[in-house]
Order: C-alpha cells, then structure tokens, then sequence
C-alpha cells in the first residue's frame, strides 16, 4: 500500500464532512503557502504557541515563525531555556495546558477519526484536552479509509521514518508506538481547527 499517494477529491470530501460532524473545524489549503497563510490568520500576535515536533511544520516553516520571530510568546522556546532534571514537573504542566498548540497526525479516516501516535505521549494531553485551542497541519496522504487502515500507516509507514530520523536527531536505534491516540469527537466547539494540504508533507 502506498502511504505517500495523495487523497482523491472524494476521499478528502467524505474525511471533511465527517470531521466537521465530529465537532472539528476542517480548511481545504491550496497549497502548503496557503496552509501557512491560514495558521498565522488564526494565531493572534503575542499569544501563547506550543508547537509540537512536526516534519510537516518544519517543511513549511511553521515552526521557525512561531518560534523565532517575537511575534508569539513561544512555548518551545521557553522549554529550552529550562532544566528537564529539576523543572521537569513544571515542564510536564506547560507542555500539558498551553493556550494554543499546533503540529500534525499520522492518519485521518475518511469516516472521521484523527489518529496519533507517539513515543513519550508528550504531546497527547494537550492535543486531547488541555490546549485551549489546537491546530493541525495535514498532507492528504494521511487520509486513510478506515482504522484498521491507520493503524497500518502508523505502523508500516510513519514508524519506518520517523525511526529513521530519531536515529539521526537523538542517536536512538530506532523509535516506538508506545500510545495513540484516537480522536473520535470533539465536545468543544471551534476548538480543534485541521488543515488539509494537497502535498506530501511529514510521515
């Protein structure tokens, strides 16, 4: 199965429309410049930004933006200047609740559901529930039919790179799926906003 192939038309149509009706706010992007153009429409200067690490934010510059240049108050950048062995409790609480937080996921299924996978979980808490506002950066290659199917993609696909590049970034023999996590449904209105790019972009 090849897991870089871009969505169809219809298949990103149903993954929209379902979304929508599970409470997520969806954007079809032009391009991966107009994705760009559409987060920074939404983030307000000066507001608090956690932007988890992302292949896709990077590839588009998201995550220079908001971290580099003052115009946001950068979480990432906050947690740089602290010490994970001493501060790690009031680390695990920043990275839980930040105001806003953006990044990518690992599949979408054209019924609905956003699938993630992770490591650590760390970035878990706040996609799930403590950020007050979350975006989400897509490539449509993401878009899959069904779960059973993202699992494949986590699993067969993104693992396979993303251990890849773990190798290289952190000098680990390769990364795991520890946790998941399936969004279903969101409660809170206009809380989760997800961006859909026609463009390979991230694993």
């Amino acid at each position: 199965m090849d897991f870089t192939k871009l969505a169809s038309k219809d298949s990103i149509k149903k993954a929209s429309e379902n979304l929508k009706a599970h409470g997520i706010e969806v954007y079809i992007a032009k391009s991966g410049e107009d994705a760009k153009k559409k987060v920074f429409s939404m983030l307000p200067k000066g507001s608090e930004v956690f932007t988890m690490t992302s292949m896709t934010l990077e590839a588009l510059g998201i995550n220079h933006e908001i971290n580099e240049s003052g115009n946001f108050n950068s979480v990432r950048k906050k947690l740089n200047g602290m010490d994970r062995k001493t501060q790690s409790l009031e680390i695990q609480k920043i990275v839980s609740a930040p105001d806003w937080t953006i990044g990518s996921v690992h599949a979408v299924t054209e019924d609905g559901k956003v699938m993630i996978a992770s490591n650590t979980g760390s970035q878990l808490p706040a996609y799930a529930h403590g950020a007050s506002h979350v975006i989400w950066v897509i490539g449509t290659h993401k878009i899959v039919k069904n779960i059973d199917e993202g699992f494949k993609r986590i699993y067969e696909h993104s693992l396979v790179l993303e251990s890849e590049r773990a190798k290289i970034a952190y000098g680990v023999p390769a990364s795991a799926v520890n946790k998941i996590l399936i969004v279903n449904n969101e409660n809170v209105k206009g809380r989760i906003h997800l961006i859909f790019v026609p463009e390979v972009l991230g694993f």
